[in-house]
């Protein structure tokens, strides 16, 4: 089966660099304007996980999580977390290094391997 959240080398060493500062983390992807339309980390347990949220899966061993109504729209798609380089969100725990998450996604069918990243 194809994950539904994939992360880049890229992602996955800033999730390690950000676990080792912070401790354990967790990821939310909502359909929000401004900061929200971007995947936001936090410190596990700083946002309040509702039954409006789906849990994705896993990366980097932290939990991934969807807004209800925006999974309803990117549910055809697998969803890759990268980095680049620029000011993330200023509620996400990216942003004072210079670095944000950024998702990119791919039309989801069951024939994919799940290349596009390095965990599953």
């Amino acid at each position: 089966m194809t994950a539904r959240v994939i992360a880049t080398e890229a992602a996955l060493s800033l999730i390690r660099h950000l676990t080792e500062k912070h401790g354990p983390l967790m990821f939310h992807q909502s359909g929000g304007c401004c900061d929200g339309s971007s995947p936001m980390c936090y410190m596990r347990g700083e946002l309040r996980i509702g039954e409006n949220d789906i849990h994705l899966g896993d990366i980097g061993g932290t939990p991934f999580y969807i807004a209800k109504d925006q999974y309803a729209y990117w549910q055809h798609t697998q969803l890759i977390i990268d980095v680049v380089d620029g000011r993330g969100g200023m509620f996400s725990l990216e942003g004072p290094e210079g670095k944000r998450f950024l998702t990119r996604s791919r039309v989801f069918s069951p024939a994919h391997d799940g290349n596009g990243g390095s965990e599953r």
